[in-house]
């Protein structure tokens, strides 16, 4: 995905979305995910390339999230100290005559 999304998580508006389009086609993806606003643009694009094609219209970043991530992200992640310290190793480079 390319564009722009506001602070709230508003996605906004792309431009290129034909050529985008092809490109992702030519590239061997099956799913594009477009800010809603350019729904209006797919009338541009070949119709042989729309029928390859599923298209994901999103208006804000969590629906981006969710379509994306394949995985749920967890809600919170609890770091557990280590019973032992592991040690650190440090690369040593031989020295240069």
């Amino acid at each position: 995905m390319t564009g722009e999304v506001t602070l709230r998580g508003r996605v906004l508006e792309i431009g290129g979305v034909k050529e985008k389009v092809i490109a992702a086609h030519r590239a061997g993806l099956n799913t594009v995910i477009l800010p809603k606003d350019n729904k209006k643009d797919l009338e541009d694009i070949p119709k042989n390339v729309l029928r390859d094609l599923h298209f994901i219209f999103v208006s804000h970043m969590d629906e981006v999230l969710k379509v994306a991530l394949k995985k749920a992200l967890p809600t919170h992640t609890i770091a557990e100290p280590l019973e032992t310290p592991r040690p650190v190793l440090h690369a040593v480079s031989p020295p240069v005559d």
